[in-house]
């Protein structure tokens, strides 16, 4: 339940979710450039009350993702002023233009909305990584919650038992069984006890302000903790326990490329890869040829004359003679994908020494934590002993209290076992949520 909240309450988790959106809102912004055009002119001229020219037009553009533009017009064109080159009435054009080495097998408009899609898988692998950080932080604050309780439940257990033996040693020390220094004794060691259930308490509140930094509401407000909120689970009640075996195999099984840490990568050389396509165009010369055939109002052409008659053509050529931009943005492009390579292969290496970290630390804190819930049977073995011989005046408050200190400290080494057992399963587990399966 607190995980649900935090994954779809959270500022930031919805925020994550927002820049999904904005990515995906970048691909139709590309594809934008591709949209056709329409336009229209209505103009005149007149001086002297002569009429100079009177143009109306309406025209459409249609731009095609091989570089290719097709564009249509109609121009109705009257006046006694016009141009030797213009045409009087109405004149329909069809007409192309088509590029015939710089940006034909790629260009800015193609570029764009390669990358606005590879942005939007890049987006979608970094905004996995971010949310999957934000409940891995979350899910680590709560048992370190849950443990700081136990700590607290600990130290008032200790704190119980030592004044109910402080109040027996002052009745046996009324009744002239005890010295007077025992109950200095036990005294001391219940004030100890106190302290450490202070600083166990403060712990404790603090951990519980700072799980309620990850606690919203539905409409992203702060949830209002209230004064007494106490953990319904122990430490020991992890799933980690039951699925971290399993955890291990499925973790080890997977492929390094399929993270979401290494998607992102790949995606960013994508986009720089699609850079340097893009850049590479600057080195080819600029040819484009224009083509229009034209028609005019109430005439009906028999057949497509192409360069016979009613026909506009042109060729521009266009390249710079050094270069010096081209050249020095495609090198630039080139540097870049050799860093975001390098990057890669960093990441690659830093994930799997992580998996194999993880993966023995989970071994280590399980082990650790049977040899310490064994060494702590032999605690409480020792010391019940100790209070035996107690009672039966054959030891002193010193050597119980002793054994009671070492039990305390094995219990409390217990739980920070626990925790880091836990931890460390936690950090695995959503190592493993960032794989991207096939299909998803």
């Amino acid at each position: 339940q607190f995980l649900a909240i935090v994954k779809n309450y959270h500022p930031l988790a919805f925020k994550y979710r927002l820049q999904n959106q904005v990515a995906r809102a970048g691909i139709e912004a590309a594809r934008g450039n591709f949209d056709p055009v329409l336009s229209g002119k209505n103009a005149a001229k007149t001086i002297d009350g002569l009429d100079y020219y009177e143009e109306k037009s309406v025209g459409l553009d249609i731009p095609t993702w091989y570089g290719v533009e097709i564009h249509g017009n109609y121009t109705n064109l009257e006046g006694e002023k016009l141009n030797n080159s213009d045409t009087r009435g109405g004149l329909y054009q069809f007409g192309v233009t088509l590029p015939l080495a710089k940006n034909l097998l790629y260009d800015k408009r193609r570029a764009m909305l390669d990358q606005a899609k590879f942005a939007v898988r890049m987006t979608e692998a970094e905004q996995q990584l971010m949310t999957n950080q934000l409940l891995q932080d979350a899910d680590n604050i709560y048992w370190e919650w849950v443990k700081n309780y136990e700590v607290f439940l600990l130290q008032s257990k200790a704190v119980s038992i030592n004044r109910q033996r402080l109040d027996f040693i002052r009745k046996t020390f009324s009744y002239g069984e005890r010295a007077a220094i025992d109950t200095t004794e036990a005294l001391s060691q219940l004030q100890g006890f106190e302290l450490q259930q202070e600083e166990a308490l403060l712990k404790f509140v603090k951990t519980t302000q700072e799980l309620s930094v990850f606690l919203w509401t539905e409409d992203q407000q702060p949830y209002d903790i209230p004064s007494i909120l106490i953990p319904t689970e122990q430490l020991t009640a992890s799933k980690a326990y039951d699925d971290y075996l399993m955890m291990l195999v499925q973790v080890d099984s997977l492929a390094i490329k399929e993270h979401a840490a290494m998607q992102y990568y790949f995606q960013k050389q994508n986009i720089l890869e699609s850079e340097r396509r893009l850049k590479f165009q600057s080195f080819l010369l600029k040819a484009d040829l224009t083509y229009n055939f034209f028609n005019k109002e109430k005439y009906r052409a028999d057949y497509f004359p192409l360069f016979t008659d009613n026909y506009q053509y042109g060729l521009k050529l266009e390249i710079p003679l050094l270069l010096r931009q081209a050249r020095a943005d495609y090198r630039i492009a080139r540097l870049k994908l050799r860093q975001n390579q390098m990057e890669m292969e960093f990441k690659r290496q830093e994930l799997q020494a992580k998996i194999r970290a993880l993966h023995n630390e989970v071994l280590n804190y399980k082990r650790q934590i049977d040899i310490a819930g064994q060494n702590i049977l032999n605690y409480r073995r020792l010391l019940n002993a100790e209070e035996v011989l107690f009672r039966n005046g054959e030891s002193s408050m010193f050597l119980v209290n002793t054994r009671e200190n070492k039990l305390l400290e094995a219990e409390q080494k217990l739980l920070d076992l626990q925790l880091k057992f836990i931890n460390s399963y936690i950090n695995l587990k959503w190592m493993n949520e960032n794989f991207q399966r096939p299909g998803n």
